[in-house]
């Protein structure tokens, strides 16, 4: 496998999605289990100190699916948040996951169902809640 680039992660969301890794069923315990692999080799820190420029849950992000040539614009969400998130991606599907921790100019090669895979890019943070000095959201 391709080496991925550094994350860092925000300690509250790190917590939470911990939480979703426990109680994970069979239709996510793949994404799940990639999550749990990309949680412990993040950089975990106080939500304060998150950079302006990392994905975090909640963080409105702008990147390009490579394979596609295609731009994209999502806003990374809990899963319980799709509903009322109307560019929402889920943290627990396997694009959301890929998201999570990376900074814009980083690319990741990120496993899909079917052993396939996917090539994303990160070009812009177009909103980021500890940016925005929501760190307890």
């Amino acid at each position: 496998m391709t080496t991925r680039p550094p994350l860092i992660i925000n300690r509250l969301d790190a917590e939470r999605l911990q939480r979703l890794i426990d109680d994970a069923d069979d239709d996510t315990l793949a994404v799940a289990e990639a999550l749990e692999e990309e949680l412990a080799r993040g950089e975990v820190v106080d939500p304060k100190d998150v950079p302006e420029d990392v994905v975090s849950m909640c963080s409105q992000v702008q990147f390009t699916d490579l394979d596609r040539d295609r731009q994209i614009i999502r806003t990374l969400v809990y899963p319980h948040a799709l509903s009322t998130t109307e560019d929402g991606i889920s943290v627990m599907a396997p694009v959301g996951a890929a998201l999570l921790g990376l900074r814009i100019g980083d690319t990741i090669v990120w496993p899909l169902p079917g052993g396939r895979e996917s090539r994303l890019r990160i070009d812009a943070i177009l909103w980021q809640p500890e940016r925005e000095g929501q760190f307890h959201r």
